[in-house]
């Protein structure tokens, strides 16, 4: 394994930090969600930063109403 460059993770480390799929991650990046850059050609590095402060979006249609109470 190679040593990442202080402030980045390879994306196995991020994937594994966020707990999605290596695939999943580059779509995030793809989407412009979380921030990477490429070295070399084919080594991909995202910033420990983005990780950091990634958030996951809700999945799901929203509700349109509150389910019911239950007593």
């Amino acid at each position: 394994m190679m040593a990442a460059l202080k402030g980045y993770l390879t994306t196995a480390e991020a994937a594994e930090r966020l707990g999605i799929s290596q695939s999943y991650l580059c779509r995030l990046i793809r989407q412009g969600r979380l921030e990477a850059m490429r070295l070399g050609g084919k080594v991909l590095l995202i910033r420990a930063e983005s990780v950091r402060r990634f958030k996951r979006r809700p999945r799901g249609r929203p509700r349109k109403k509150r389910p019911p109470q239950s007593e």
